[in-house]
């Protein structure tokens, strides 16, 4: 669908929708399923060099194992992003380096996960995410995104400055808008005083349209894409829809998507993103 396709850290997708890391993205039949199903972007599961059967949500086969899906479905035309966990600062830049290589057109460090914030730390402090960062940036030379951790002691400003300084293209932050939260979908407005409703908003503001963001967590329908649009996301990660529907879920939510930009007089994605305004 033309108008939810996107352009994403420099890479042009077919669809602002893609799977979150980890649900339906481990195996290699789940995966061609996943490709089959939908023309957007394919996200691999977080791996490490060795695999790991521990933690659970982190279990995977090593990166060898997706670096070969990688270089399938990159033959098949398909856009493929790799997502990389480590114990170490080197473990990321050796990882990162396996898919790089393979052809994956993004990485997504997954710094945001309790097994790597607990071994790497690399928002212990600024310093430290710098000096995590900038190895794997020197080495690969795909499009390099970071997943954030949810609750985040950084301001979103200074994390921002690390990113763009690097040439840290995507950040992937929580769509973590409260329960209550409503907004106008014809107007793009909220009700109540300007304010940051979520960490995808707050790094939207963070980067002056610098850095692009991927809303990961609550998109279970087409209406939740274009709100997460609306706080500035260019892209979204499904998952929980993913679990319950299967692969399906993707294309579900392409289409809700669509049909909500035509209802608003919308013909592309990108004239809603990070339109959001306040009543106030």
């Amino acid at each position: 669908m033309e108008s939810t396709s996107i352009r994403l850290g420099g890479i042009d997708l077919a669809s602002t929708i893609m799977n979150a890391s980890g649900p339906h993205s481990a195996e290699r039949g789940e995966i061609l399923e996943l490709s089959a199903r939908h023309g957007g972007a394919i996200l691999f599961k977080s791996c490490n060099l060795a695999g790991l059967e521990a933690p659970e949500n982190l279990k995977n086969r090593g990166v060898q194992h997706f670096a070969t899906l990688a270089r399938e479905l990159t033959t098949r035309g398909k856009t493929v992003f790799g997502s990389v966990v480590g114990q170490s600062a080197k473990e990321l830049v050796e990882v990162a380096k396996a898919l790089d290589q393979a052809g994956v057109r993004a990485l997504e460090l997954n710094l945001a996960d309790d097994f790597v914030q607990n071994s790497v730390a690399a928002f212990a402090s600024l310093d430290r995410l710098k000096s995590v960062l900038e190895p794997v940036r020197q080495e690969v030379r795909a499009a390099l995104a970071v997943k954030i951790p949810p609750k985040l002691s950084l301001e979103p400003r200074a994390v921002a400055e690390i990113f763009i300084n690097l040439g840290i293209a995507i950040a992937v932050c929580a769509n973590d808008l409260s329960k209550d939260f409503s907004v106008d979908l014809k107007t793009a407005t909220a009700a109540g005083q300007r304010r940051t409703v979520s960490q995808v908003h707050a790094f939207f503001e963070a980067g002056g349209g610098k850095l692009d963001l991927v809303a990961v967590g609550g998109i279970n329908s087409g209406r939740d894409a274009y709100v997460a649009h609306l706080t500035g996301a260019k892209a979204v990660q499904v998952g929980s829809a993913l679990i319950k529907e299967g692969a399906g879920a993707l294309g579900r939510i392409d289409r809700e998507l669509d049909n909500l930009l035509t209802e608003n007089g919308k013909s592309s994605v990108n004239e809603i993103v990070g339109t959001l305004r306040f009543q106030g």
